[in-house]
């Protein structure tokens, strides 16, 4: 039930309110505005298929991830120059106060996004098939137990970006791990260095 909430959250965020958020941005702030919303737009056509609410296509999966790796990475921390927040931006403070998480949370979607494209030939695990009953079948979450992707509540981060998940080990799984440590890579990250919606 909490990785739907998440889901369905970062869906409406980033989706429902990009275009109200690019009124009045122009260059860097609006390159990085447009880059996230290609991101929600990728997360908008996986969020079904991880559901199963529609057919699952690898390609689309692969595809997707493209986007999100086109972003991520050094690729995000450059749409974030010094002075560069401020509306119409989102962008708090924090980003700079904290550069090194931000770093972080921006590599490890990386990070996330390649492992879910290796493993996009995976295919999505069954309820029996991963630990706690499967990814969106129960409340329990990828782990069970109501914990997070690495356990103990943090999150895929665990908090610290050393005990993330890696490509490699993304890419062994069913492609719904990939697709979870993306959306809490993205939760996280906008929790700490995103104003909220008014």
């Amino acid at each position: 039930m909490r990785l739907r909430l998440v889901m369905v959250a970062f869906s409406l965020t980033t989706l429902g309110l990009a275009a109200f958020a690019h009124s009045g941005a122009t260059g860097v702030m609006k390159e990085r505005m447009d880059a996230m919303g290609e991101m929600g737009d990728a997360m908008k056509r996986l969020t079904p298929m991880m559901r199963g609410q529609t057919a699952y296509d690898p390609d689309v999966v692969r595809n997707a991830a493209d986007t999100m790796i086109g972003h991520a990475g050094t690729q995000m921390t450059e749409l974030f120059p010094e002075d560069s927040n401020g509306a119409p931006s989102e962008a708090l403070d924090a980003i700079w106060e904290d550069w090194e998480e931000f770093a972080a949370l921006a590599e490890a979607l990386r990070t996330s996004a390649e492992g879910m494209k290796l493993a996009a030939d995976n295919g999505l695990a069954g309820p029996g098939d991963m630990p706690g009953g499967g990814m969106m079948g129960t409340d329990k979450g990828m782990m069970g137990t109501g914990q997070n992707m690495m356990g103990g509540g943090q999150g895929m981060m665990g908090g610290t970006p050393g005990q993330m998940m890696t490509t490699d080990m993304l890419a062994e799984m069913p492609v719904n791990a990939g697709f979870m440590a993306v959306t809490q890579t993205c939760s996280a990250c906008h929790q700490k260095f995103r104003a909220e919606e008014n």
